[in-house]
């Protein structure tokens, strides 16, 4: 197998499946590049065996169907050093690899691509179409909000559910939840599918590599296979019954919050430097038309106070929050103004854009509160 391609193009595809591969595998072949030909193309393959990344890749100029296995790490750290030329690779007998770049000449020991874990393709595979933009906002919206509990595998990932009339994406780890709903998108039938984290990640950079103006979904009970422009990514699904969110939020809530989003992140990273920074507990205080935002660090006699103008209707409350998870909820959630709708401090607080940014997009984000010390 002999290949021509730019150093760049092949560099900007391999840097973009690279994420897929583990620090800690299993198998240590998986810390290679599957590189394979059928005389017309080339496909790059990356796995940490729950999830694969293939990206197909027309060379300069090929001759002759192949497989090697080469090093990821060494193959990404040479082809950072050179500029944009074209870079030859010959394969040789007992998986040997000589490279030619320019004045260079280099020989790199290649594996046996038989020892590399036979990629399971995926059958009987039903399928939907959604934006590529749509879904990276979908990931990036919500992503941040999944769990890191073993003990409850199933709130580690993103739940999708998509009809015929919307598509909503649910992520939680029991102190907040995020919910964002997309009516511009649907399926031809209900389906519901738990997406594991780290490829939603590498998914989400392939996004804006991949240049691809849609991305197929193909799903089966155990796999989901997303396909956009030359990468197709397949990743096993989480098994579990995911928890019954609509059923926490809460529908009474007479007490509502409307002020500057940016405002509110500001004075909440000021604020909370006085916190305590194992609980980073923060107080809000409303009361007539201004919010008091407070933290206390009794150990260290450590507080602070700002005061906020802002738009309130109802009754005079004090309610704790994270003020960690608050900021990291209100950086995500755009818009220039916030709504904050409250029952009882006690009781989880609902958080959303004031106004929508599309008219087809709903996002609602939900935190716990903090039982403040009286």
């Amino acid at each position: 197998m002999r290949f021509i391609i730019s150093s760049t193009t092949l560099l900007k595809n391999v840097q973009a499946i690279s994420g897929v591969l583990g620090s800690s595998n299993a198998l240590p072949i998986l810390d290679n590049f599957l590189i394979e030909s059928d005389g017309e193309q080339l496909k790059i393959t990356a796995s940490d065996q729950e999830t694969t990344i293939v990206v197909s890749i027309t060379p300069d100029a090929i001759t002759d169907a192949g497989r090697i296995v080469v090093p990821a790490k060494l193959l990404i750290d040479w082809l950072k050093t050179l500029s944009n030329i074209p870079v030859t690779f010959m394969v040789k007998e007992n998986f040997g690899i000589h490279i030619t770049s320019g004045e260079g000449v280099f020989n790199v020991s290649g594996y046996d691509p038989d020892e590399y874990p036979q990629i399971r393709e995926v059958t009987d595979v039903k399928t939907f179409t959604l934006d590529p933009q749509l879904l990276e906002t979908a990931i990036s919206k919500t992503l941040f909000a999944t769990g890191n509990d073993d003990m409850r595998p199933t709130m580690s990932g993103i739940l999708c559910e998509a009809s015929e009339s919307k598509i909503v994406f649910v992520a939680t780890d029991a102190h907040k939840l995020v919910c964002y709903t997309r009516t511009d998108a649907k399926a031809d039938e209900e389906v519901s599918f738990i997406f594991p984290k780290k490829p939603l990640n590498q998914l989400k950079n392939i996004i804006s590599t991949s240049g691809a103006e849609t991305v197929e979904v193909r799903y089966t009970d155990k796999h989901v296979v997303f396909a956009l422009g030359n990468f197709v990514l397949t990743c096993v699904q989480i098994e579990g019954k995911y928890p019954n969110y609509s059923a926490v939020i809460p529908t009474d809530n007479p007490n509502v919050l409307i002020i500057d989003r940016l405002h509110l992140i500001n004075t909440l990273q000021r604020v909370s430097i006085f916190a305590n920074q194992s609980t980073h507990q923060v107080r809000f205080k409303l009361a007539g038309q201004e919010l008091s935002v407070m933290a206390e660090d009794i150990d260290y006699s450590n507080d602070g106070c700002e005061r906020l103008d802002c738009n309130y209707s109802g009754e005079d409350m004090d309610i704790g929050f994270n003020a960690k998870s608050l900021i990291e909820m209100l950086s995500n959630l755009g818009g220039e103004v916030m709504r904050m709708e409250l029952s009882q401090p006690n009781r989880a607080g609902l958080i959303f854009p004031n106004e929508q940014d599309q008219e087809n997009e709903n996002i609602l984000m939900l935190i716990m509160p903090i039982m403040l010390n009286s």
